[in-house]
């Protein structure tokens, strides 16, 4: 009778002990009480973003100490789209990540992420800019939430335009405008100083994607159902884009890294260039000249895609973590840190309360250039997003960098991208 109740006791014991470990998450290595999330991020611009990241959550941790989040740089963009889709194949799906804005239609096709429309009230999302809910919902309903979000704009050297008898207060409005001021700002037939410089790998499509919107409209529909590569307008944008270098040479011929871009500014390399206003704060830290930032010049208008990535929800995951990641997702975009990671990064604050607040409204008179991109918002429309769309990406971006390193023309090449990018979104089709 002594053993069997010994022997009860000793169960009753690791009974006990089992119940007050406190893994919230079920993985056995958190601490007692706390719940751990997993937060999957890139980075895709200059400047120490992931320094940036952790700062914000060792803030988030010390307000919320029963909560542990598991920060991980996951490169760049694909490659962390790469590694969130691993994980969630693998059945061990991360709470959030904060992956392209246009990836939406790709994870909503896997039925991996949650919808966030019962999570919030709706005038939080009101609180967001429309340019960037625009990739953020299908309908009425919203999946992500805007983060770090940019629009390209024009950045210019004001002492190279001084230099070249330009007035430095005064940018080009127009294309017409660009390809005069471009002229004037190469030096040496581009040797010693390009006039401008559009990036040409990673993300053309982007770069097409504006010119078009300056000439007529987007190029794909807003259901993600269709492409309009081979438009009169699309044409026109990428001949424009072809013709910087190969007509008005005031560009480089061929392919225009996107990364090194920034670094042939910085430098005095081009006196010009098209970028994400996510590099604001890197070129404002080490330009060691007057710079400006202006709307990119316009066809028969202004226009320029919203870029950028927003915060994803994946489903799967216990319910305690849901409730902490929610609870992450509000910290981030609460007004104060919001405005706090546009002065930081120089990515777009995303809600209008942000502009509010009394550290963005003096970062904002004291650096008139960090506000272009917010006004600019007002000509803006969705980046390329659909169906398949790392597939029809692709499609468009292989077909103007053919076009741009002389491999074909532009009717040939985009006539071929629609047909092909038809046949992938068939199946989507009404």
């Amino acid at each position: 009778m002594k053993k069997l109740f010994s022997l009860l006791t000793a169960l009753l014991l690791v009974f006990l002990a089992a119940c007050s470990s406190g893994t919230s998450n079920g993985d056995g290595g958190s601490k007692k009480g706390t719940t751990e999330i997993d937060f999957y991020f890139p980075v895709a611009v200059g400047g120490d973003v992931a320094k940036i990241v952790d700062n914000l959550v060792a803030d988030f941790e010390k307000e919320n100490p029963d909560i542990k989040v598991n920060a991980r740089y996951g490169g760049s963009y694909s490659e962390t789209m790469t590694q969130v889709m691993a994980a969630v194949q693998g059945g061990n799906p991360p709470e959030l990540a904060v992956l392209f804005s246009i990836d939406l239609f790709t994870l909503r096709e896997n039925d991996v992420i949650e919808e966030m429309t019962p999570l919030f009230d709706k005038k939080y999302f009101d609180d967001f800019y429309g340019a960037f809910m625009a990739n953020s919902k299908v309908g009425d309903k919203v999946w992500s939430l805007p983060f770090q979000r940019s629009t390209i704009v024009l950045y210019y050297n004001k002492d190279a335009f001084k230099k070249a008898g330009l007035n430095p207060d005064a940018p080009p409005k127009t294309w017409d405008e660009l390809v005069d001021y471009g002229k004037k700002l190469t030096v040496n037939g581009g040797k010693d100083q390009w006039g401008l410089e559009i990036p040409s790998t990673g993300y053309q499509y982007w770069m097409t994607q504006a010119l078009a919107l300056q000439t007529e409209k987007n190029i794909m529909s807003e259901d993600g159902k269709k492409t309009y590569f081979n438009a009169p307008y699309t044409k026109e944008a990428l001949q424009f884009y072809l013709d910087l270098s190969k007509k008005h040479k005031v560009m480089p011929e061929g392919t225009i890294e996107w990364a090194t871009v920034p670094s042939d500014f910085l430098s005095g390399r081009t006196a010009m260039m098209y970028h994400t206003t996510g590099n604001l704060t890197n070129v404002k830290t080490n330009a060691n000249f007057d710079f400006g930032v202006a709307y990119l010049p316009a066809n028969n208008q202004y226009g320029s895609p919203t870029g950028g990535g927003n915060i994803y929800m994946f489903k799967g995951v216990p319910k305690e973590n849901k409730k902490a990641a929610i609870k992450f997702m509000k910290f981030l975009t609460e007004p104060e840190r919001v405005a706090q990671w546009s002065i930081d990064t120089g990515y777009v604050a995303t809600r209008k309360s942000a502009y509010e607040t009394d550290k963005l409204k003096k970062y904002v008179s004291d650096f008139p250039q960090a506000v272009i991109a917010r006004e600019q918002l007002e000509y803006a429309d969705s980046e390329l997003a659909t169906y398949q769309n790392g597939e029809v990406q692709k499609i468009f971006n292989d077909a103007i960098q053919a076009v741009l390193t002389g491999k074909s023309s532009v009717d040939e090449s985009l006539d071929k991208a629609q047909k092909d990018a038809e046949k992938v979104l068939k199946p989507f089709q009404d």
